[in-house]
């Protein structure tokens, strides 16, 4: 009744865009947004707070999360052990029919790695083959100013885990990577997201609580929460007029990769049919 594909649409930079937390088995909801797949073989650790350290490990987390899908990977391999299509399928990719845990999750890193994202504007201006405009090109130099040291160029995120000021969900009580590390260090850090195709990827944060790029740069601006905890990068206040801000947001809207996002490979292959 639910894939990995509920929670990532390839049409949203694999994420989801319809709520801001991410909606389970029996719509069970969850704690958090789920993160955007993409120009994953650069990263040494997975979700929010980095619980997860092998992309091959990764799907292991939300098959047997309750709240997620509920299972085990051993009702998978047993579901797919009955299906025809499917173990002509690991015949084909394994030499052999007989579908097993490590190949399954093999088969899903394996399709996760080919999601790479490198066909924006941006990826066009660098390569010499078209220009920005004005606006992008001010916007590109606000963000070099303000947001990189952060979000590095070329994916977009230093994959660090940091505590970027937000206040405290006072009903999820999210602790971040401390939950996971138990270090008092890492309180409230969660990992900096990618920006690549953050056009697409709304809500931001973790808990998917801004709806908009205009409320996220309000709050880099005007929101952020003073803790012992807080980047240092960010102790030092942003200041974007109004102008600034949309030209950033011009910028960030260069990052949209749509032959990525609109690739009929990454939606369900219509020749195969589950039997």
């Amino acid at each position: 009744t639910i894939s990995c594909a509920s929670c990532h649409s390839s049409y949203n930079a694999f994420t989801h865009v319809d709520h801001a937390l991410s909606h389970g088995i029996g719509d069970r909801i969850g704690k958090r947004n789920s993160p955007t797949l993409m120009n994953l073989a650069w990263q040494t650790n997975f979700m929010w707070d980095g619980a997860v350290n092998h992309l091959d490990m990764q799907p292991l987390a939300p098959i047997s999360h309750p709240d997620e899908m509920g299972a085990d990977i051993s009702v998978v391999v047993q579901k797919l052990n009955s299906s025809f299509m499917y173990r002509g399928l690991f015949q084909d990719a394994f030499e052999d029919s007989t579908v097993t845990g490590e190949h399954v999750l093999k088969a899903i890193s394996q399709f996760m790695l080919t999601l790479v994202s490198a066909d924006s504007k941006y990826d066009r201006m660098k390569r010499g083959e078209v220009d920005f405009t004005q606006q992008e090109m001010n916007g590109y130099v606000l963000f070099q100013q303000n947001c990189s040291s952060c979000h590095a160029e070329p994916l977009f995120t230093t994959h660090e885990f940091s505590n970027n000021g937000l206040r405290m969900d006072s009903t999820l009580h999210d602790q971040g990577r401390m939950a996971i590390s138990l270090q008092d260090a890492d309180y409230l850090k969660f990992k900096i997201p990618t920006l690549r195709n953050v056009e697409f990827s709304y809500p931001y944060m973790h808990d998917g609580r801004f709806r908009k790029l205009t409320d996220v740069l309000k709050h880099y601006t005007a929101g952020i929460q003073s803790g012992v905890t807080l980047d240092k990068r960010l102790e030092s206040k942003i200041v974007l007029s109004e102008n600034e801000q949309v030209d950033v947001i011009a910028f960030l809207l260069t990052l949209s990769d749509k032959d990525f996002l609109f690739n009929p490979n990454h939606t369900f292959p219509k020749k195969y049919r589950l039997r």
